[in-house]
């Protein structure tokens, strides 16, 4: 364990920056909001039926956002494909968002090559690699984001990246003062999170030491509540080198809450993502549902989101989940950028 208020030994902890790349949400979030706005030769939105946005791990979460928070401004439907094959309905009517931070995600260059053939509009977003060649070489539009990230450090390139683009096509309205809200309440959350501000004002520092050796479980309401839920499981799972569980109300009511009988609740630590603005039916079921949590012996902590609007909601509670999971991490004298089993995977799938 290190003190997580010691400055120098959080740097050696982390030397590849992962607390950097996190405290930075809000430049990349206007970088990438600016890349996907002024990128060239996006396709038509005449005539548009469908979009299907492709990508796999951190790259994935941009078409969450974008399915969760702006489906009722589209006027046709969107749906998530994390795997190498298009749903049948793709075709010349259907706008296809490729998503890859490195270019290199065998699943998403797959469904690339596919939607290609089928004569569907194309959107790259990536920073290079084999994405940004072959987008090239067909004459896909690209939004260019920067290299030099892990791929689950780009969410604020590639989500705002995305909604910049879907602006420019004409799919959604101006989205400048939406963006601009949502950096601004980033950088207020960030100044209050970050490695200078000491326990016990930093509460995702007073988090991670609460945590400690209990698995997480996250909570979150349908829509906005359960893609940070997902986010936050899947970056305790990359940054803090640990098992993680998500779910959301109310669809956990109904199996989930079963399991937690008896003190089967022991070692793990319970994590519930609030908004304003939640479905009052589904709010209604938090306090019974987190009753039922606390019998079986786990520990709760609550989490509220800092944003206005749902944009701002959805991203700090995204900011928390990562600051928190970078923190777990480096409070075990963990490093949190490496991946090693994800790489030596690669590596057996390729030898294979």
């Amino acid at each position: 364990m290190i003190n997580l208020d010691d400055a120098d030994a959080l740097r050696a902890a982390d030397p590849r920056g992962m607390l950097d790349a996190v405290a930075g949400l809000p430049g990349h979030c206007r970088e990438g909001y600016a890349a996907g706005r002024d990128a060239h030769d996006l396709p038509s939105a005449d005539g548009l039926t469908a979009m299907t946005f492709c990508g796999m791990g951190g790259s994935a979460v941009a078409g969450d956002v974008l399915r969760v928070l702006y489906r009722e401004r589209l006027r046709v439907p969107v749906e998530v494909v994390r795997g190498p094959s298009l749903p049948a309905y793709c075709g010349p009517q259907t706008l296809v968002l490729c998503s890859s931070y490195s270019g290199n995600t065998a699943e998403t260059l797959s469904c690339f090559e596919e939607a290609v053939k089928r004569g569907c509009r194309n959107v790259c977003i990536t920073s290079g690699g084999e994405l940004r060649l072959r987008a090239g070489e067909e004459g896909a539009a690209i939004v260019p984001i920067p290299p030099g990230f892990q791929p689950r450090a780009a969410l604020g390139y590639l989500a705002p990246g995305a909604l910049g683009a879907l602006e420019s096509v004409g799919l959604l309205p101006g989205m400048e003062d939406e963006l601009a809200q949502a950096a601004a309440e980033l950088s207020l959350l960030a100044a209050r999170l970050g490695p200078a501000n000491p326990r016990p004002d930093n509460e995702a520092k007073e988090l991670a030491v609460m945590i400690r050796d209990r698995t997480p479980v996250i909570w979150g309401a349908d829509g906005r509540g359960s893609v940070a839920a997902m986010r936050w499981k899947t970056q305790m799972n990359e940054n803090a080198k640990r098992p993680a569980f998500w779910s959301a109300l109310p669809e956990l009511d109904h199996n989930e809450v079963v399991g937690w009988a008896g003190r089967s609740g022991a070692p793990y630590f319970l994590i519930v993502l609030r908004h304003e603005g939640e479905n009052p039916d589904v709010a209604a079921r938090f306090p019974a549902s987190i009753q039922i949590a606390e019998e079986a012996g786990m520990v709760v902590e609550e989490v509220w989101a800092a944003g206005r609007a749902p944009l701002g909601q959805l991203l700090t509670l995204v900011m928390m989940g990562d600051f928190t999971s970078v923190y777990l991490a480096l409070d075990r004298g963990v490093d949190p950028s490496p991946v090693e089993v994800i790489d030596r995977l690669k590596r057996a799938l390729e030898e294979s």
